[in-house]
């Protein structure tokens, strides 16, 4: 008699166990994000380190902070700087600045891998390498690499038999493709003073996401283009190895000069898709005037600043770019000038607070890059 085997199924559950790392690894890690905290101040990112030490153990006395700072310096994540006023003093170096961008992109966008090529599809098929597995008759103007040969002799054999086997274009089929289209996005971080009013960081994270961006884009789509600029009392392009060391300044909110700097940087670029991602907490309080002077108003929303940011909208949405708005604020008059804003541009508006602002962004970059607007 043969034996009765039984299998089980089900789930084991076991208790969690963190993952094999090195103490250098470990502090590493902790490191990453203290730096993007102090804007790259390293003597401060350290100094909290060691607080950090104290309260939770991190260290043992076989592998110290010191040790630490000594490892940074053997793998080239650390380097020494003069001051212009003589002082000596460490500094993270750019190998840093990538480690941290894509330790942003791990936490905000998950494990994403590097994909060769990196292009995006759009919904329309066309002219393209992206194969779909659909197929169609042949149509005259149909490039002729883009007809299935397997396909179209087994419909010549169906049609004509094997005996006097021929060929015609009726029998000829094309496999649709997906035109692999690119993007080119301007993200604006807003860095007036409100950014750290009311104790709450919102520039760190702000920051954070630009690095996710960035990589992800220069990662898996190193076709697109990313720039990013800043405003306040005025507006200026950033380059991505600044971003770890962005602050906030003692600005008011010039939305108009963010949005002028945006589209110009934008009309320079050959891609058909365009978009902007503007990331803000406050209202539009400034503007500069043709004569150099600036006029300014925090006291609720000014008709003259805000119309300035409609009439950008309007113009932006002419010119067939899309601006998509992050509001971290829930104060209802700010959302309906977003509202407003947002109509005048026909875009997009989410009203956000910190939490899960990546992956929104993610999510709507990804969303606009399967779309093919047609200039």
């Amino acid at each position: 008699m043969k034996e009765r085997t039984n299998f089980k199924k089900g789930f084991v559950f076991k208790s969690y166990e963190a993952p094999n790392q090195s103490p250098f690894e470990k502090l590493f890690e902790i490191f990453k994000e203290l730096i993007t905290h102090t804007s790259g101040d390293f003597d401060e990112a350290i100094s909290w380190l060691r607080e950090l030490d104290k309260e939770y153990e991190l260290t043992t006395a076989e592998y110290t902070i010191d040790d630490f700072i000594e490892d940074l310096k053997k793998k080239g994540y650390i380097k020494e700087e003069i001051d212009p006023d003589g002082k000596g003093g460490m500094a993270i170096t750019a190998k840093t600045e990538r480690a941290i961008r894509q330790q942003a992109l791990d936490h905000i966008f998950g494990k994403i891998k590097r994909s060769g090529q990196g292009n995006h599809k759009s919904k329309s098929p066309g002219i393209g390498d992206e194969h779909t597995g659909d197929f169609r008759r042949y149509q005259f103007g149909d490039a002729l690499d883009k007809v299935s040969m397997t396909e179209s002799l087994r419909n010549a054999q169906i049609n004509h038999g094997i005996g006097d086997f021929s060929i015609t274009e009726d029998d000829l089929v094309v496999e649709e493709t997906l035109h692999k289209s690119q993007m080119s996005t301007v993200l604006m971080i807003d860095i007036s003073h409100s950014m750290i009013l009311y104790g709450e960081d919102r520039i760190t994270p702000a920051k954070r996401v630009a690095m996710a961006l960035a990589e992800l884009i220069t990662t898996r789509y190193p076709k697109d283009t990313l720039d990013i600029i800043v405003f306040g009392n005025d507006s200026w392009q950033i380059e991505i190895k600044d971003l770890p060391y962005l602050k906030v300044g003692p600005y008011h909110t010039n939305t108009v000069a963010g949005l002028q700097l945006a589209m110009d940087l934008l009309r320079r670029k050959r891609n058909t898709n365009k978009q902007i991602f503007m990331i803000t907490d406050g209202k539009p309080s400034c503007l500069r005037l043709p004569d150099g002077q600036y006029y300014k108003d925090s006291n609720g929303l000014n008709p003259y600043i805000t119309n300035k940011c409609y009439a950008m909208a309007q113009q932006a949405r002419k010119l067939h770019i899309p601006i998509t708005t992050f509001m971290i604020a829930q104060d209802r008059y700010l959302m309906q000038f977003v509202q407003e804003f947002t109509r005048a541009n026909q875009g997009k508006a989410f009203y956000t607070g910190l939490k899960g602002l990546g992956e929104m962004i993610f999510e709507d970059y990804e969303t606009n890059r399967k779309k093919r607007i047609r200039g």
